[in-house]
């Protein structure tokens, strides 16, 4: 038996692409989306629970790209 054949369930896959940061504001991942909490629990979630969140997940993509201030909030201090 592969051992690819473990990773072929009837599940919902993660939306991890592996770029892992952390928000420090938002406080949730800039690769995938999803909150540290999310993080942890996804092998242990029900696939409705999963679903749900990959629902969801294009909906935060915004938080992200809120400007920071960039150089003039730079030159300002």
């Amino acid at each position: 038996m592969s051992k690819d054949i473990v990773w072929k369930r009837s599940e919902v896959e993660s939306p991890c692409i592996q770029v892992c940061v952390v928000h420090p504001e938002e406080r949730i991942c800039t690769g995938c989306l999803r909150s540290i909490d999310e993080i942890t629990r996804w092998s242990k979630m029900a696939p409705e629970e999963r679903s749900e969140i990959m629902t969801e997940l294009p909906t935060r993509a915004p938080r992200l790209k809120k400007r920071r201030g960039g150089r003039s909030a730079r030159l300002k201090r």
